[in-house]
């Protein structure tokens, strides 16, 4: 989906103001609420905003321990690792990927007992062959999208507001 700068602006004030309404959106951003309504529709539509849950701060909710495992898993065993690794609550997020592993995944847990016990929870699986853990010491650069979206320019749509310019 190709995004303009009126598209960018709106998800710049979601992020900045998560609770907003169309309303007070159409104000903050110069444009109609019609405009805001139709905007978020097409880019919840086409899968660039996929909710607007509270965004959890593990730490802070007792899991300050993160780390990311490499698993290497048997041939056309990815389905079945998915599966596996989607039974564990501590993996809170998995990829597949190139490289030396096959799947990277986050873990978090409340402790280091904790993280010992979900790293043997992802090993019971019949499909992992090896598994390689790196324990996070601190957070450098939290989880962001926006310095992305505003890296590529993005003309203001001339119907919208042509003040913006």
């Amino acid at each position: 989906m190709d995004l303009d700068g009126l598209d960018l602006a709106l998800l710049e004030s979601l992020r900045e103001q998560p609770r907003a309404g169309a309303l007070e959106l159409s104000r903050t951003l110069g444009v109609a609420r019609a405009t805001v309504q139709a905007r978020l529709r097409r880019l919840e539509d086409g899968g660039v905003v996929r909710g607007y849950g509270p965004e959890v701060d593990l730490a802070a909710a007792g899991f300050g321990v993160r780390a990311f495992v490499t698993l290497e898993i048997a041939q056309g065993g990815l389905t079945e690792a998915a599966r596996d690794l989607a039974a564990v609550p501590g993996v809170v997020e998995a990829h597949a990927v190139t490289g030396v592993g096959d799947v990277m995944c986050t873990v978090a847990a409340a402790s280091h007992e904790q993280l010992q016990e979900t790293l043997l929870a992802i090993s019971r699986s019949s499909v992992v062959v090896r598994s390689t853990s790196v324990v996070a010491l601190s957070t450098v650069v939290a989880p962001r999208v926006l310095p992305l979206l505003r890296s590529v320019e993005r003309p203001w749509p001339s119907r919208a507001n042509p003040a913006r310019g």
